[in-house]
């Protein structure tokens, strides 16, 4: 496994956002928030916020690997009926990709989250044909509780999404 650190976003970290994020096989598989092409624009956008953030309710690490900021991680506490869940989502460079190095991610950042919020949940909910992305929801420790069929629209296709989670107990 690549070593690389979680830490919290700088405002630095823009062109490297810019540079990694702007990858069309890392946006096919995230929501359409997540643009391509990835502009400078964006990662301003992106990092600023992230750097900015009182994790009241969330939080948001840069993956730093080789001196870069290469990926993201994040859980986001939910409200209302969800308020004991934290959702997770995350991406990475691909040349990082099949490393292990976001299944350890993973487990950093859920380790954190239990600690710091009052959840006793984290869920996260990849594209069913994503399987490097369920392969290292496994490997930290995630179930499958089920296959949201034609769940998600991405480009104008309908894809099935998957629905993982991590229990605090």
């Amino acid at each position: 496994m690549s070593k690389f650190e979680l830490r919290k976003w700088q405002i630095e970290d823009v062109e490297d956002v810019a540079h990694y994020a702007n990858n069309e096989r890392i946006a096919a598989n995230l929501r359409n928030v997540f643009p391509y092409p990835y502009t400078l624009e964006d990662a301003e956008a992106y990092v600023g916020s992230c750097a900015e953030n009182s994790e009241e309710c969330q939080i948001c690490r840069a993956i730093v690997a080789d001196g870069h900021a290469v990926g993201s991680i994040g859980i986001f506490c939910g409200s209302d009926v969800y308020e004991k869940s934290g959702e997770l989502g995350y991406w990475l460079a691909e040349e990082y990709w099949g490393q292990g190095m976001m299944t350890e991610a993973v487990k950093q950042i859920c380790r954190e989250a239990f600690e710091k919020f009052d959840i006793v949940r984290i869920y996260a909910e990849p594209f069913a044909h994503n399987t490097g992305s369920r392969r290292v929801l496994e490997k930290a420790g995630f179930s499958l509780e089920g296959i949201m069929r034609k769940g998600v629209c991405k480009k104008g296709k309908i894809y099935d999404y998957c629905m993982y989670a991590l229990l605090r107990d």
